[in-house]
């Protein structure tokens, strides 16, 4: 009896053909960083070294940097990616050769409509963009929003009073999501969701479907090992995120510019407002050199602007507290210079709120232990050789934030929450490449001191009133998620003290 079908030498040719590509197809890519003489772990066929994300981006690097040093190669399926934790690279990359080589990020065409917003735009498109949008965020913008975020930090007083008075423990995520969203919808749109005393409002709901994402999403795992489907899935405008939940929010974006376009004689120094403004000025001047903004790249800039705000700021005040909770000396230290600024309980004004050293200090500490992104990713346009390391053309540099901020060589004691590292006696001793939860060089988060105001007035309203204080549902120590952004593995659970009134 034959072992073997009976079929034809052109069969066969055809089978052993079949077999020979798919194996190139699944092992050629991988001889990349050996050739340029980088270190890395063993990649499987067809799926590289992507699996070892199940155990955490920021787990997985830390291996990584103990195994390999400074510089490692990885592979997202068939896309070699290169980790630096090198400081001197790391500035070449994002500040010195920003513009003329590593200016973007990676692009898995998973964005959908959100594809001109400022975080993904690319090149002239970016540059535009970020250009326009730059002035919303100036310290003059920011004094003009101020007393609207007041308004919603005395909101969360009022929701924090409810729920001491009933001793109730509380998810410090229920507490900062609504805070961060009403501030930002209401200084962005002018709009008042009062998310904070309506919970089950769709529109928290839907940004809290938003946020979940996992690097084993099927769409991403299915663009890293196919990555020709990249460009099918840009033309077909495939995204990441629901479709039902993007429709809710571009219906209530677009209903918004609407409303502008109609009542242009209403004055708001809204973010909306100034993007409206930008696309009616390039309207109106014909051979302006200042393209201004489409009716898409105005809504995706929204859009990214209330997912950013929401779930960025709402998890590093979340991390912020449990410090505080978790540090009760530092906590009191705080409050003392919080009383001493603002006597009587008063509420903070804009600019002794910027002023306070300590505070700055522990929001500082706060975001280097638990920052939100664990890498950040740039693409390399041509072949470039920085500090005798080469990049070759294509490859995705990555930098591990979470490693680089509790790495032994830039900060003793990398696991203790210690304020004075940020203290201007301390200034010399920091590497501001070892410090990125913002990023650094001209592409770096463009809200980071929108962020910064919205966090120091909710944490120094609270610490007026209130002590952090941890309970039988606090993890301690704190266990991280596994998927996507720097998270609690479980929800924050904390209770709140009142201060004595003579305090």
């Amino acid at each position: 009896m034959d072992l073997l079908p009976n079929f034809s030498i052109e069969t066969w040719t055809l089978i052993a053909l079949v077999i020979t590509l798919i194996t190139v197809y699944g092992y050629a890519p991988y001889g990349f960083f050996k050739k340029v003489g980088i270190p890395g772990p063993k990649p499987w066929p067809f799926i590289g070294t992507f699996l070892n994300y199940k155990k955490g981006v920021h787990h997985f690097d830390e291996e990584c940097y103990k195994k390999y040093g400074k510089v490692w190669g990885l592979y997202d399926g068939r896309q070699p990616l290169m980790c630096i934790m090198d400081t001197g690279i790391i500035k070449t990359i994002l500040v010195k050769e920003c513009y003329s080589n590593f200016t973007n990020r990676r692009d898995l065409g998973l964005n959908g409509p959100l594809r001109d917003a400022v975080s993904v735009a690319e090149d002239e498109q970016w540059k535009r963009i970020r250009g326009i949008l730059s002035p919303s965020f100036t310290s003059g913008r920011l004094k003009e929003m101020y007393t609207i975020m007041l308004q919603h930090s005395k909101n969360l007083l009022n929701f924090l009073h409810k729920k001491v008075e009933a001793d109730e423990v509380i998810d410090v995520k229920d507490l900062f999501g609504p805070y961060s969203m009403d501030v930002v919808t209401s200084t962005a749109f002018s709009v008042d969701i009062d998310s904070i005393n309506h919970p089950s409002d769709p529109f928290v709901a839907n940004i809290k479907e938003m946020t979940q994402f996992s690097f084993l999403n099927p769409l991403v795992v299915l663009t890293v090992l196919f990555p020709f489907l990249v460009p099918i899935f840009k033309k077909m405008n495939v995204s990441t995120f629901p479709a039902r939940v993007l429709d809710f929010f571009y219906n209530f974006l677009r209903q918004i510019k609407s409303d502008r376009n109609k009542d242009k004689k209403k004055s708001r120094v809204d973010f909306m407002q100034l993007m409206v403004n930008a696309q009616m000025q390039e309207g109106n001047e014909e051979g302006s050199s200042q393209k201004g903004l489409t009716d898409n790249e105005i809504l995706a800039q929204a859009m990214i602007f209330i997912f950013a705000g929401y779930e960025t700021t709402s998890s590093s005040l979340g991390f912020l507290a449990y410090n505080l909770a978790t540090n009760p000396k530092i906590q009191k230290k705080l409050q003392e210079e919080i009383d001493k600024t603002f006597p009587g309980k008063v509420p903070p004004n804009y600019d002794d709120l910027m002023q306070l050293e300590y505070l700055d200090m522990v929001v500082n500490e706060s975001m280097r232990v638990f920052p939100i992104l664990s890498r950040l990713e740039r693409m390399t346009k041509t072949s470039v050789e920085i500090n005798g390391f080469t990049i070759p053309k294509g490859t995705v540099v990555a930098i591990p934030v979470y490693v680089l901020q509790h790495d032994k060589a830039y900060w003793p004691e990398p696991e203790a929450f210690k304020p004075e590292r940020f203290s201007k006696e301390n200034k010399d001793n920091v590497d501001p490449y070892a410090y990125l939860p913002f990023g650094a060089g001209p592409r770096n988060c463009i809200g980071n001191r929108f962020a910064l105001v919205l966090m120091k007035l909710a944490i120094a309203e609270i610490l007026q009133h209130y002590s952090f204080v941890p309970c039988k549902e606090t993890d301690i120590p704190m266990v991280l998620n596994t998927e996507g952004l720097v998270a609690p593995k479980n929800p924050i659970k904390l209770k709140l003290k009142p201060r004595a009134v003579s305090s």
